[in-house]
């Protein structure tokens, strides 16, 4: 199948590589260039600038896959939609705002396109591991892509269907601040275990012994403790974690319905805690997971 990403980033560009690898034709698009160099040297299509894009498709309905940070995606999709052709089908695959995400099809539509949202988990993992997808949106869309996400899917990860538009980017918004909880309970748990009664135990093995057959043994629990073996001082992390979003609008929904969220909202407030200064052995083990499952730089805000 012939699709354009659009965003070469950390899980862009290597959604584009697994397409490409997997035997898709995939038009690479990213504001630099040295990003779409990249992907032309494994033999995408470069596309420099958006008309490149549309020129690929010989002016024919585009299969894009926007992959960009929530607070561009407005004004990107506007942009898009300027010059894509009439059938087109976009995919905002990055943690947009579902709230928003109904506006956002409602333009497409408007422009004769179908826009699918469609939340992508699995890190800078994913192209070894596979992709977890969580979708939104029109049904036929969907079923006009399960290729691509087959593929991105591939070994080990999926994707499902959850209807209406803004489902998707609702199951990924949860998700994350499922994640938020899960991170500081471990990023907790290992600092009681650096700073207990208990002197010089070993942190690495201590995650290690919990990898075999326990109770807490995860994905998340083996980044970690990898994290701390090969760091087991945290050095060189300031300790100051960002929030993206994801956690915020969770509770801010939470809040409307009245459901009490006390462990996503205790996870949330370190962090912003932690860009007041409030840094601890936690708070640089939060920033360790984070480099590890998303590549994220351990001092970025």
């Amino acid at each position: 199948m012939k699709i354009a990403i659009s965003g070469l980033g950390r899980m862009g560009s290597q959604i584009a590589k697994k397409l490409h690898d997997g035997g898709h034709e995939v038009v690479a698009h990213n504001r630099s260039r040295e990003s779409v160099d990249e992907a032309a040297s494994y033999g995408a299509i470069p596309a420099y600038d958006k008309a490149a894009v549309i020129s690929a498709f010989d002016n024919q309905p585009v299969i894009l896959w926007i992959m960009i940070p929530a607070e561009a995606i407005d004004n990107e999709l506007d942009d898009w939609l300027k010059i894509l052709p009439g059938g087109s089908i976009i995919i905002d695959g990055g943690n947009s705002d579902y709230r928003g995400d109904e506006a956002r099809a409602s333009r497409a539509n408007n422009s004769n396109c179908i826009m699918l949202d469609i939340g992508t988990s699995g890190g800078v993992w994913g192209i070894t591991n596979g992709f977890s997808m969580m979708v939104g949106g029109n049904k036929t869309a969907y079923d006009t892509v399960k290729p691509v996400l087959d593929t991105l899917a591939l070994p080990r990860g999926g994707h499902q269907y959850f209807g209406e538009t803004g489902r998707g980017h609702f199951v990924k918004m949860v998700h994350n601040a499922i994640e938020y909880g899960m991170m500081e309970s471990l990023a907790e748990g290992y600092r009681i275990l650096s700073e207990g009664p208990y002197k010089d135990i070993n942190l690495a093995d201590a995650g290690d012994i919990w990898q075999k057959s326990s109770v807490v043994t995860s994905w998340l629990n083996d980044l970690t403790y990898q994290a701390i073996k090969e760091n087991p001082n945290l050095e060189n992390i300031s300790g100051v974690v960002a929030e993206s979003g994801e956690a915020r609008w969770t509770l801010e929904t939470a809040d409307q319905l009245n459901i009490p969220l006390p462990a996503i909202k205790a996870a949330f407030d370190v962090r912003l805690e932690s860009q007041k200064g409030e840094v601890n052995f936690s708070t640089k083990l939060l920033a360790a997971m984070r480099n590890k499952f998303g590549g994220h730089d351990v001092n970025s805000r």
